[in-house]
């Protein structure tokens, strides 16, 4: 065997590189680059609508949540009750003009508590007024006792909003509370709109009886609380105000009281 034919055999044919790297005489198969990437897409692409359609639902959710909370609440056709909630139990009796403090202190009902003090109450910062106006003397018993309540508004500008549907009247005597209204109330506001010095009466009615502190656990007083002995009482009067920001600009629920009136029952 000559030198050149050794030379030849020496190097490696096309056929013995395909057989060193594990190929074969066939022709290589082809990838279709076009189809992989068809294929990856359409099997990732119900992965992104589905987490596409959740971070949807998220903002939205999120967007709902800051537009509520940020609204102003005006006045509806729902009770002056349902616009704020008060912690129950609270016993604040001083009358806060913020959103805030406002959501702390207690609903006009629950401002005084039987056998409790009277709450000293600041006047309204919206300039209402409410005074209770009931005949005397009073007739002594358990019998129901109806009278009217006057709401003004003594302040320079026109007021409106809402308020509850009926006020929470107190009786006492001597700064201490011996029955206050109580019981399931109607769910509905009413609308205000007083220029200064103008006036609505609202209807009321008084028990003249005392209560004790269980009964402020209940829902509605007991039906055999004893009578109010004669003498003089005091009837205070107490509302819940929600104004209307776009006219009357004091954000959160006000407290409306008034001067006590004194009453005889004989």
């Amino acid at each position: 065997m000559n030198r050149a034919t050794r030379s030849e055999r020496l190097v490696p044919s096309e056929s013995d590189l395909r057989k060193m790297l594990g190929e074969t005489d066939a022709p290589s198969a082809r990838i279709d680059v076009a189809k992989v990437i068809r294929g990856s897409r359409a099997r990732r692409l119900p992965r992104q609508l589905a987490v596409g359609g959740v971070s949807t639902l998220a903002v939205l959710g999120i967007g709902f949540l800051g537009v509520s909370a940020l609204q102003p609440q005006q006045a509806s056709d729902s009770s002056v009750s349902t616009l704020y909630a008060p912690e129950a139990g609270s016993g604040a009796s001083d009358n806060d003009s913020t959103t805030n403090d406002s959501i702390k202190r207690a609903p006009a009902d629950k401002i005084n508590l039987c056998t409790g003090p009277v709450s000293d109450v600041a006047p309204s910062v919206t300039g209402l007024q409410l005074d209770a106006e009931f005949a005397s003397p009073i007739a002594a018993g358990t019998a129901p006792v109806d009278g009217s309540v006057r709401l003004t508004n003594l302040g320079a500008t026109r007021v409106t909003g809402s308020i509850g549907a009926a006020p929470a009247v107190t009786v006492s005597q001597g700064g201490i509370v011996l029955w206050h209204s109580n019981g399931p109330t109607i769910d509905l506001a009413q609308v205000v709109d007083l220029a200064p010095g103008q006036s609505i009466e609202l209807a009321a009615s008084i028990v003249p009886v005392r209560c004790g502190v269980a009964d402020d656990e209940l829902e509605s007083f007991r039906a055999d609380l004893p009578a109010l002995p004669a003498g003089d009482y005091q009837l205070s009067v107490a509302m819940d105000f929600l104004p209307d920001v776009s006219v009357t600009p004091t954000p959160g629920v006000d407290l409306v009281t008034g001067p006590a009136q004194t009453v005889t029952i004989q």
